[in-house]
């Protein structure tokens, strides 16, 4: 066991001494802290900042005439990054939004309203209180539990009554579980002939994904807030080939085609576009890009990001393992096996919020969901980091 926890901290620090000079700006924000929110919020790397001055340096240059820059560069190339790491070579049926709620709200309305939708009770606040919110007018909502036998539960519900759509995460944002058998429940979707929503925000370059060989039609959904490190507002949806559906809720970037065109017919642009909404804010979308085009240059694949975070993780366990922290009431609520859980940890406490703060308070920066305090290493994290987090909670406790 020393042998491997020797192995597993010599590969974490050679990430992070690779990558720790690339995030100077942030990082020296954050001065002597230990960041592990990760999985909510990562440092940016220094070229983010220089990504967005130039959105606004084009602005300034450019007046209006930006948008035939934004849309005629950054936004494809934008697309072309974010499906290669999705394991895709649809760029042009990404569709794009300040947040996934506009997506996904967009998404909803392209069925009638009193549509069943079949979810898990796991999913994340925007979604879960946007179908809570629905069902108290028409929507008819299922909520199947998740957890072991999830497949079979949702295949199930399915062939209980006829459903219009089944939503859920690749990756639960409650303890960081793998949906091992996602392929499974796409398939028995797909022989019903229901759409499917896979959100993968928890799963963007965590797991490398192949979601062109995925049944069915599938919408999958994602954005660069957490482990895209990109910030807030660069978010999206890949369609399915050949999308037909005509959202209720459109704007009038959906259809540039035929703006003066008033004849009463409501008409939508083929590909991602047709999702699209109004006016935004194109720098999210710079910063994305240049992130994205970094992660290439320094190796970061899908699959590389993949072994950080499960070595990054499992040293956590390590050191709450090591320290006996369970004997003072943390308890393990991540999968153990590194195949089952994404990344970052979750450990259960009735006083999570208490810990949470205390070790704010000493430097160390986590965040908590009721009684779950979640901790999430990133690339750049050193196991000297982890060390000290594991540390300063065990002397908490």
């Amino acid at each position: 066991m020393v042998g491997n926890m020797s192995a597993l901290s010599e590969r974490v620090d050679a990430l992070s001494q690779q990558l720790r000079p690339h995030y100077a700006r942030f990082l020296a924000g954050a001065g002597d802290d230990v960041l592990l929110t990760a999985h909510s919020h990562q440092a940016w790397p220094d070229v983010s900042r220089e990504a967005h001055l130039q959105a606004w340096d084009d602005a300034a240059a450019m007046a209006d005439k930006k948008w035939a820059h934004v849309f005629g560069e950054v936004l494809p190339e934008f697309q072309r990054r974010v499906v290669q790491r999705l394991g895709s070579e649809r760029a042009a049926d990404l569709a794009l939004a300040p947040n996934t709620h506009e997506l996904v709200y967009r998404l909803l309305s392209c069925f009638p309203p009193e549509a069943r939708v079949l979810t898990t009770d796991s999913e994340f606040h925007s979604l879960r209180r946007q179908l809570s919110r629905s069902a108290e007018e028409s929507l008819r909502v299922q909520w199947v539990q998740a957890g072991p036998g999830l497949a079979d539960r949702l295949g199930q519900a399915l062939r209980e009554a006829p459903t219009q759509l089944l939503a859920l995460s690749q990756v639960f944002f409650t303890d960081a579980s793998v949906v091992l058998d996602l392929e499974t429940i796409l398939q028995d979707a797909a022989s019903l002939g229901v759409p499917v929503l896979v959100d993968t925000y928890h799963s963007f370059n965590v797991l490398p994904m192949a979601v062109d060989d995925w049944p069915g039609e599938v919408f999958v959904v994602g954005g660069g807030y957490k482990y895209a490190q990109s910030g807030e507002a660069a978010c999206w949806m890949l369609l399915p080939p050949d999308c037909q559906l005509r959202p209720r809720h459109t704007g009038w970037f959906a259809d540039f085609e035929h703006l003066e065109t008033n004849d009463g017919v409501v008409r939508y642009c083929a590909g991602g576009f047709r999702f699209m909404g109004s006016t935004f804010d194109p720098s999210p979308f710079y910063r994305g890009r240049a992130v994205l085009a970094w992660m290439d240059a320094q190796g970061l694949s899908p699959e590389r990001l993949r072994r950080a975070t499960q070595d990054g993780t499992e040293l956590i366990i390590e050191g709450w393992a090591r320290r006996a922290l369970q004997d003072k009431g943390l308890t393990l609520g991540s999968p153990r096996d590194r195949r089952e859980r994404a990344g970052f940890v979750t450990f259960e406490h009735p006083r999570a919020q208490t810990l949470c703060a205390l070790l704010d308070e000493r430097g160390i920066r986590t965040d908590v969901r009721g009684t779950r305090l979640r901790l999430g290493p990133a690339p750049y994290t050193s196991s000297t980091e982890i060390d000290r987090a594991l540390q300063t909670l065990s002397e908490i406790l």
